[in-house]
């Protein structure tokens, strides 16, 4: 009896490990609560790493590895990270004749002599690679580490072009813009979603970031809410046709900085509604907003306009209840901005509301932004090389909110 009693606790205790392992997908969204496939509340906790610039790769490898940047995020007790990608990267394989060699993007954009020099660092850094390894392969294998260390996944759409964002006369600021194909969008985004079913740590997406009014060169589209509903819920369809088991994020307007008539199912402008019981998936649906109020000066007022601007949708009184995630919010990590009102409210709400976030940025410096190569990001966590962490006060700051986020 005591041999089959002992057999049977280890049983138990296997399969309490199975069923409690890494990475208990699929999510799904309850209310204001996100949950993983075991039932237990999930809160983002995490930080973005660009990769929808110039050469449209994550940025960093000409510095460091793969494996010493997750090291790192992991280090922090970090559990997502928000890995954006551009449009005009699935265009080059679906009509240019296939995805592109990392070799030819690094010359594209930096041109052949320091390409080729970027390259020789890459490869040195990440001896994996070879002369034939694609601009997606890198997302392959930058996702492949997070899920060896136990990291997810977020993908966010953040331009179509592939450039630095965000302006409001970059041509990718709304639906029509200059570079804003509409129909491409759509394509693009539904096949990073099927793409990324092969991830086992994938776990959501988001459909754009930070939509804005054109200038007057720009989209001849209104840009209204009315607009908005009829390409976002068309493109969460095709998404979620495309990958039924991630979430998907839906972003506002004015740089997602508002999502104001989504709580409460206001109308929308021309009579229509969000009604997130309308949608046979909404278990899958999430909001996003950003917030960069660096110069604020009281924090009742941030919580104010933040609550008003959209995160009431985790209220008990939203029409719409459900999952809010600051995806963005930042400031300069080369003095003490960590201890400024902005920075201490920001950390007091997440605690506050109970909800998720990914800070902006990881890149201590970019392969190209705006035309300057090895460009020194100082909003970066990263050093310019990096190595290390940019200010270890603020990294201790942030250290707190991911222990009070996770332990959510």
């Amino acid at each position: 009896m005591r041999l089959l009693t002992t057999f049977l606790t280890l049983t138990s205790l296997s399969l309490f490990s199975s069923t409690h392992a890494f990475p208990n997908t699929p999510f799904n969204v309850s209310g204001r609560w996100i949950h993983d496939s075991t039932g237990a509340n999930f809160t983002y906790a995490g930080a973005n790493w660009p990769g929808a610039a110039d050469v449209m790769i994550p940025e960093g490898l000409q510095y460091q590895s793969i494996a010493n940047i997750v090291s790192k995020i992991k280090s922090l007790g970090m559990n997502v990270v928000r890995l954006t990608f551009a449009i005009e990267m699935i265009d080059d394989v679906l009509d240019h004749g296939g995805d592109v060699k990392v070799t030819d993007a690094l010359n594209k954009a930096l041109g052949t002599t320091n390409g080729t020099k970027v390259w020789g660092q890459i490869v040195k850094n990440n001896p994996s690679f070879g002369a034939g390894t694609t601009r997606l392969q890198v997302f392959d294998a930058v996702a492949a580490e997070l899920n060896k260390q136990g990291i997810y996944v977020h993908l966010d759409n953040h331009m179509s072009r592939g450039y630095w964002c965000c302006s409001s006369n970059d041509g990718n600021s709304w639906f029509g813009d200059t570079y804003f194909d509409t129909a491409k969008w759509k394509r693009g985004v539904a096949y990073m979603a099927q793409h990324g079913k092969a991830w086992p740590n994938l776990i959501s997406i988001g459909l754009r970031n930070e939509f804005r009014q054109p200038d007057t060169v720009g989209s001849s589209l209104p840009y209204d809410w009315p607009t908005w509903y009829t390409h976002m819920t068309s493109l969460s369809t095709s998404v979620n046709a495309a990958n039924p088991d991630i979430l998907i994020f839906l972003s506002g307007l004015n740089y997602d900085t508002t999502l104001a008539p989504i709580p409460m199912a206001d109308n929308l402008g021309n009579g229509q509604k969000f009604t997130l019981s309308s949608f046979p998936y909404a278990h899958k649906l999430v909001l996003e907003l950003h917030n960069y109020q660096n110069s604020a000066t009281s924090c009742s007022s941030m919580e104010s306009g933040m609550w008003n601007g959209g995160f009431k949708a985790i209220d008990a009184s939203a029409v719409n209840r459900m999952p809010v995630v600051l995806t963005e919010f930042g400031f300069s990590q080369s003095g003490s901005d960590y201890t400024s009102v902005y920075a201490s409210c920001i950390r007091s709400l997440m605690q506050k509301w109970k909800t998720g976030w990914t800070v902006w940025v990881l890149s201590g410096s970019y392969y190209i932004r705006s035309g300057t190569q090895d460009y020194e990001e100082s909003w970066g966590l990263f050093n310019h090389q990096w190595t290390d962490w940019r200010s270890q006060g603020a990294i201790n700051a942030l250290k707190g909110l991911v222990t009070a986020s996770v332990a959510e």
